[in-house]
């Protein structure tokens, strides 16, 4: 069974990582090729991922590109689809995904369609607003990140399984924490510069704690000052970085987009043995069990407390941390999600 992806970014992504990378051994050992195609390289990953301007000679030629593989090459059984083929383009354009026999599917890991229903330019807003639906409505199956996008595909295909982003339990593993070396305890939040924005309404009760806060991944312009090391991303450093922190933090500004967030960060901190503090909004609520593996709080002064009991308390950060990690393993494991994948894109290649 041979299956062409197109992905909207380089594997340099954690999306396309976490969604399509990591699964092609397993999926090739049960028969199943995947060829992977990804329409923004790493120049445009890493220059957005640090907040640089858009490259549009290297966008149009991009999009070029994708047409002509799309109108040339057609020998394969299956098109997985990472969201969509085009970005801020008509519909019309992702038609060329559709041909006889060969059947699609589509990926979502985030509130894509909160892109064009809800942008604050009403012109996007009329020409996209509603461009997602006719392309599901003729997709052969739908795999959605979470429950928050899943109702939304499954209003236009009725084939739709929740595929959570999930981790390698192999590669991220507990650790001892840092505060067994005599340190400060560390908070530490993973993400991206278009991200911060959801850590700066909490950061004065962040900062106020008697601990260092670790910011991985951010702006260095943005995330800088008294209390916080700014540390750059890179795959390599990613886990030993996550195993250095005591508690993981993901406040999200409860907004449409937001509420179709996966909660990957908190299964990365979960998969390294942390206790977290997130905020409820959208998958956050039902992979945070408060008090059981972590703390769900809303108002400032809800983050104050729940950051204060669990720097407070060893033994209830490193107890949280162990149900973090179970739940991790049972439900958020590349292990136990390989199998539904492999035997969902097979029986679609089968019907």
């Amino acid at each position: 069974m041979r299956v062409c992806a197109l992905t909207l970014y380089s594997p340099l992504a954690a999306s396309t990582r976490q969604r399509f990378v990591q699964y092609t051994p397993y999926l090739a050992q049960h028969g199943i090729d995947v060829e992977i195609h990804w329409l923004l390289g790493d120049a445009h990953v890493k220059n957005v991922g640090s907040g640089g301007k858009i490259d549009f000679k290297h966008l149009i030629a991009s999009y070029a590109k994708r047409v002509h593989a799309l109108l040339t090459r057609r020998d394969f059984d299956l098109l997985w689809i990472q969201i969509e083929l085009f970005p801020y383009l008509p519909g019309i354009f992702e038609r060329l995904a559709f041909v006889p026999n060969v059947p699609v599917v589509i990926d979502m890991d985030d509130a894509f369609f909160h892109r064009y229903d809800a942008h604050p330019n009403r012109l996007v807003r009329a020409v996209l607003g509603n461009k997602f639906a006719p392309l599901l409505s003729h997709v052969a199956g739908c795999t959605a990140g979470n429950t928050y996008l899943n109702d939304y595909m499954s209003r236009y295909c009725k084939n739709t399984i929740i595929l959570p982003t999930v981790v390698d339990t192999n590669i991220y593993k507990s650790t001892d924490s840092a505060t067994q070396n005599g340190s400060k305890p560390v908070i530490g939040w993973l993400g991206s510069p278009t991200t911060w924005q959801n850590v700066e309404p909490i950061l004065p009760e962040v900062l106020k704690c008697d601990a260092d806060f670790h910011v991985i991944g951010a702006s260095a312009d943005s995330a800088k000052g008294p209390g916080i090391t700014s540390i750059a991303w890179s795959e390599a450093g990613e886990v030993p970085e996550l195993q250095k922190m005591d508690i993981g933090i993901m406040p999200l500004i409860d907004l449409p987009f937001q509420r179709g967030k996966c909660g990957y960060k908190l299964i990365q901190y979960m998969a390294c043995g942390l206790p977290v503090v997130a905020s409820p909004v959208g998958v956050n609520s039902e992979i945070v069990s408060h008090g059981h593996n972590g703390f769900l709080a809303s108002t400032p002064q809800e983050w104050a407390q729940s950051l204060g009991t669990l720097l407070g308390d060893v033994d209830m950060r490193h107890e949280m941390g162990r149900n973090g990690r179970t739940l991790v393993e049972e439900k958020y494991s590349l292990r136990t999600h390989q199998p539904r994948l492999a035997d969902f894109l097979s029986s679609i290649v089968r019907s």
